[in-house]
């Protein structure tokens, strides 16, 4: 779960956005509105850095919501789907019900590996795409910051790597990308989306880590006409809260861009130092014992126990008892 910390609270310009947004929308903010009510011009607000072909940007539930209306409208039963390894497992139980093949890429401490990804694709041939009834992987859906559960984040050499295969082998990036703002390297890795010259990247983003969880709300960005079938798609539901997305559009325009840095700065700094604290902790009571790389990026750090092939019993019984619990690569392969 984000900190509370880096909930804007007590920061200029949140004090009187309730009573704005009131003020600028009294008709239909309090009612269900049409999906994507929020307000965002796609150059001043990307989280994406500039990207190419952009659609639009749309406003959507939780983004773990939109990730599993975009699976809901590209999978069909039998389809291919490119997962990385170790995945978050809410994104793996959402793929399990739609029936779809999950291929699991390797990762290093980088996340995907380029090599890796082009040796499972050599079972198929490029040309294959322009079959119609082909096989070939409908997509791959990656974390490429910070990952949730390995905190891995891809380099921008890796990315053109794995932007060029989604070309050559025709299939889509679904770039879920909720740790974005949360690089704490001063110059950010180029999103996907920023490559993209061809529209087959989605990419999704989040509020919730840099603003508040609780506002259950993310957006979309990618080309027009695949942005358009993922509204259509959603329109079946009540759609993400017009309410919080009212209130998250009268925040934005009121901070403005250079507000919205300022606050996504401190917040990334608050998780550099809770990631300082985890390594040296890390160091200091499990140096010898277990191994880690340091991520570069988000709030996970991916601990490998030496000697023990399972922690499970381990954790359940050691850690429970002084009330910690961490999150297990058991539990998460289980899910697969």
């Amino acid at each position: 779960m984000p900190a509370p910390a880096g909930v804007p609270t007590q920061h200029r310009g949140v004090t009187g956005t309730f009573q704005g947004m009131l003020r600028a929308w009294p008709a239909s903010g309090p009612n269900f509105g049409p999906q994507g009510e929020i307000v965002m011009n796609p150059e001043k607000w990307s989280l994406a850095r500039k990207p190419v072909l952009l659609g639009r940007i749309e406003a959507k539930g939780a983004r773990k919501y939109s990730s599993h209306q975009v699976f809901d409208m590209l999978i069909n039963p039998g389809d291919n789907v490119l997962l990385e390894d170790p995945s978050y497992s809410g994104t793996l139980s959402a793929l399990k019900p739609l029936g779809c093949n999950i291929i699991k890429v390797p990762t290093d401490k980088h996340g995907i590996i380029p090599k890796a990804l082009k040796e499972i694709l050599s079972r198929w041939r490029p040309e294959d795409a322009k079959k119609l009834n082909n096989n070939l992987p409908k997509f791959l859906y990656t974390v490429p910051n910070g990952s949730n559960p390995a905190g891995t984040s891809l380099t921008a050499d890796c990315k053109k790597k794995i932007y060029q295969l989604a070309r050559c082998y025709d299939f889509l990036i679904i770039e879920d990308d909720p740790y974005y703002f949360l690089q704490f390297e001063k110059n950010k890795a180029p999103s996907f989306l920023s490559m993209d010259v061809d529209g087959r990247v989605i990419r999704c983003d989040s509020f919730s880590k840099i603003i508040s969880a609780g506002l259950r709300l993310g957006f979309l960005t990618g080309p027009k006409p695949l942005i358009d079938r993922v509204i259509l798609h959603m329109q079946s539901s009540t759609t993400a809260s017009t309410f919080t997305q009212i209130l998250m559009s009268e925040l934005l325009h009121k901070w403005g861009q250079k507000g919205l840095l300022e606050h996504v700065d401190r917040v990334m700094e608050f998780y550099r130092t809770q990631r300082d604290a985890m390594l040296a902790a890390a160091d200091k009571w499990l140096k010898g014992l277990a191994e880690w790389n340091i991520p570069t990026a988000g709030m996970f750090l991916w601990i490998k126990i030496k000697g023990i092939s399972n922690a499970y019993q381990m954790i359940m019984e050691k850690a429970l008892e002084r009330g910690a619990f961490q999150k297990l690569a058991e539990l998460i392969k289980e899910t697969v």
